[in-house]
């Protein structure tokens, strides 16, 4: 399926078929003008080119609510500050070399578990043939997407985009890390702090060295997570959050939020924030997306150290 949202939005949300799940999605009433109030008129940087940014968000796994309001806001991001164009789709073609190529970097939406194959329900029905060529297919669709990438085009993960693709060991180099559970839940309090010396680091220059303080649902990451293969942008500040919940398992402190990074010639930006819907319209928030999108798309030219 691929569906472009209309550029302008109205009062009563989009409403958004996902190809995978027949339900309508829906994102909460009123999110449209509250994005819009969010979102900066302008782009950090005035792109070189016109930009197309794949919003993918295919889920084998758990799906997320806020996977509407995450479009919405993209959509209406790209439009408003002229930055790029959103396109939608869940479609698996869009992976396919020569459509691939027509983008300049593509977004992972809160995708979860192995996106480039069939739902394991489907595969329990399917004949060997079938699945052999399914397999086939995933194969050549991981590598297209990992030579995008390295060639110099931009990859940006949102919330559960480390919670995919846990066979696919390249693809958690990339991201650095995979799910390991969210000790904070969707309802916890918690403080996410910029990350010490980066203050006043474009990609974080918009929180002005201050803590943002909500209720959102945070990851902890496992292998091959490692904050110091990545330029750090956001942490969980473990001071002024709840460390007496459930399910902690890291005892080093380090439950890294926001990072950027090279991938040969590529870029990479993650953003564990996005599970609630209020976060795609949190001021700061959305232009720290901005930010980094603009970035990964390499019209933002800030500095987030060596290649890999």
């Amino acid at each position: 399926m691929k569906a472009l949202i209309p550029c302008v939005l109205t009062g009563v949300a989009a409403l958004l078929v996902v190809a995978q799940k027949p339900k309508v999605e829906e994102a909460p009433p009123g999110s449209a003008e509250k994005i819009a109030a969010a979102l900066p008129a302008e782009p950090y940087a005035k792109p070189a080119a016109p930009r197309r940014v794949l919003v993918f968000s295919k889920t084998n796994g758990f799906r997320h609510a806020s996977i509407a309001t995450g479009k919405l806001c993209l959509t209406e991001m790209g439009r408003k500050t002229g930055a790029f164009e959103a396109v939608i789709s869940d479609d698996l073609a869009e992976f396919e070399a020569d459509r691939l190529s027509k983008y300049d970097a593509v977004c992972f939406l809160s995708t979860t578990m192995n996106v480039f194959a069939p739902h394991p329900n489907e595969l329990k029905t399917m004949a060997e043939a079938d699945k052999k060529a399914a397999f086939e297919k995933e194969t050549r669709l991981k590598e297209n997407l990992m030579k995008f990438v390295k060639s110099g085009r931009g990859f940006i993960g949102i919330h559960a985009a480390t919670d995919t693709c846990y066979e696919w060991s390249e693809y958690g180099k990339m991201i650095n890390g995979y799910f390991d559970g969210h000790p904070w839940t969707a309802g916890t309090q918690v403080s996410i702090k910029v990350e010490p010396g980066q203050e006043k680091h474009p990609l974080v220059a918009m929180f002005e060295g201050d803590n943002v303080d909500f209720k959102e649902e945070i990851y902890q990451l496992k292998d091959p997570y490692d904050s110091k293969a990545v330029h750090m942008l956001l942490r969980l500040d473990t001071e002024k959050s709840d460390m007496n919940v459930k399910g902690i398992k890291r005892t080093d402190g380090d439950f890294g939020v926001a990072w950027a990074r090279h991938w040969e010639k590529g870029r990479v930006f993650y953003c564990s924030i996005g599970h609630n819907h209020d976060m795609y319209w949190h001021p700061k928030i959305v232009r720290h997306y901005l930010a980094g999108i603009q970035w990964a798309l390499g019209d933002y030219k800030v500095d987030v150290g060596g290649k890999r």
